[in-house]
């Protein structure tokens, strides 16, 4: 289905530029909910499950709050307040900072590590399934296109 087709629009776009941005933004909102669905039944938002997949990535070293936030997907989360719902989940710990007292120290914990992995399976079978849409050569040329689009 075209992206013309999705959004019931009946004009042309102005230019194939505004066309690819309108399809960008969709397809982003497009592959978020299908992620947030993904995740509702585990009791995770997108945000909490980035910060997990960063803390996987720190493991066994902890994180400082900072550093997430340097490296989230959506710049605009709060990852204090991330940490502090996860924290309450039981899937990080968070503790003060030996050498900075005003930083704070992020790990995953098990159970973290735990809910990760059986993530992992359901993600995978998502990743599988957009296989079939793209040739891995298509998936390659477009992340370059993606990644070029972002430079300056």
């Amino acid at each position: 289905m075209t992206i013309e087709e999705d959004i019931k629009q009946t004009v042309p776009f102005r230019t194939p530029y505004h066309r690819v941005m309108v399809n960008l933004m969709y397809t982003s909102n497009w592959v978020s909910d299908s992620q947030a669905r993904l995740l509702k039944p585990f009791g995770l938002t997108l945000q909490q499950y980035n910060v997990l997949r960063i803390l996987r990535g720190h493991y066994p070293s902890p994180a400082k709050v900072t550093d997430i936030t340097e490296r989230m997907l959506d710049k605009m989360s709060n990852a204090s307040r991330l940490v502090d719902k996860l924290v309450l989940k039981k899937l990080v710990v968070r503790t003060e900072c030996p050498s900075d007292r005003r930083a704070v120290d992020v790990v995953i914990t098990e159970s973290g590590l735990a809910l990760l992995k059986r993530l992992d399976t359901y993600q995978i079978k998502w990743d599988e399934s957009q296989e079939k849409k793209l040739t891995e050569e298509e998936a390659i040329l477009l992340s370059k296109l993606l990644d070029r689009l972002r430079t300056e």
